[in-house]
């Protein structure tokens, strides 16, 4: 038997979930990574890593890269840190249906859809601690950012919700929400707004000028911008308090919008986020 405690991170790639794998791993967690890509999951294989494949937004796949990691952990699981994500660009009216649907997929539903598979087995061991990576754009919307703020709005809900409804239970449920965090989110982000948009035929042309201006430069997306051992620390946080916060704050920005959402009218809100760049 183990005795280090267990966790399943999905979306190790690159960016936060392989920063942190490699960190948990160091600090003496038994970590199982995963990867959607078969490629990725051998080479982080090949760095030391365990690693199983796992794409959030195919249940068939879901089911099968949580079946591996019970097989390696014995069948308990301390910890789920939800990570795999990526962010559609675009205005809301250029989205087609399926591209949100795609977006929803990925950064919503399968991530519900595991979180329930993985509650099964920490309520039946009395005890869990599941932690999702969202966004400062799950509580302040930026405009052309609109089908990733919608998941992650939605992501926000059923996290709160969770929370109540897991209040009489030994699991806790933690959001950490970042703002712009050193990745491969901003590449990933130009190539769904290639995929997905038709730019020609949008009234935006300036806007979707500027957007791929801001995706395509190298270094850092701000000054602001930390590198993903910010993140790092809250999630050492959500996983080994004994009280962990309900939100992680990372980042100037979105402790910055935050504030400005607490005190600020709808209104005054919108006049700051519109200015944004898209």
């Amino acid at each position: 038997m183990r005795k280090e405690p267990s966790i399943l991170i999905t979306g190790c790639s690159s960016g936060i979930g392989y920063y942190c794998a490699k960190a948990l791993q160091r600090d003496g967690w038994y970590v199982i990574a995963s990867c959607r890509k078969q490629a990725d999951v051998l080479k982080l294989q090949a760095e030391g890593l365990t690693c199983v494949q796992l794409d959030v937004s195919s249940t068939e796949s879901i089911t099968a890269g949580l079946s591996k990691t019970l097989e390696l952990t014995g069948g308990t699981l301390d910890a789920l840190f939800n990570n795999g994500a990526y962010g559609q660009p675009g205005a809301v009216e250029d989205l087609t249906r399926d591209t949100l649907r795609q977006q929803f997929e990925t950064n919503f539903f399968g991530w519900c859809e595991l979180t329930n598979a993985v509650l099964k087995i920490m309520h039946k061991q009395q005890s869990g601690r599941i932690i999702h990576n969202s966004s400062v754009l799950g509580f302040a919307a930026m405009p052309f950012r609109g089908a990733y703020n919608a998941s992650k709005f939605a992501l926000e809900g059923i996290t709160d919700t969770l929370r109540l409804e897991l209040a009489d239970t030994n699991i806790n449920i933690c959001l950490i929400e970042p703002g712009p965090i050193s990745s491969e989110f901003r590449a990933n982000a130009l190539r769904a707004l290639d995929a997905n948009v038709d730019i020609n035929s949008s009234r935006f042309g300036f806007q979707y000028a500027s957007a791929i201006a801001r995706l395509s430069k190298p270094g850092p997306a701000s000054r602001f911008t930390l590198g993903p051992d910010a993140v790092y620390k809250k999630l050492q946080h959500a996983l080994t308090a004994k009280t962990p916060k309900a939100r992680y704050y990372v980042t100037f920005p979105t402790h910055l919008m935050g504030t400005l959402k607490r005190f600020l009218s709808t209104r005054a809100m919108d006049r700051i986020l519109g200015r944004i760049k898209s």
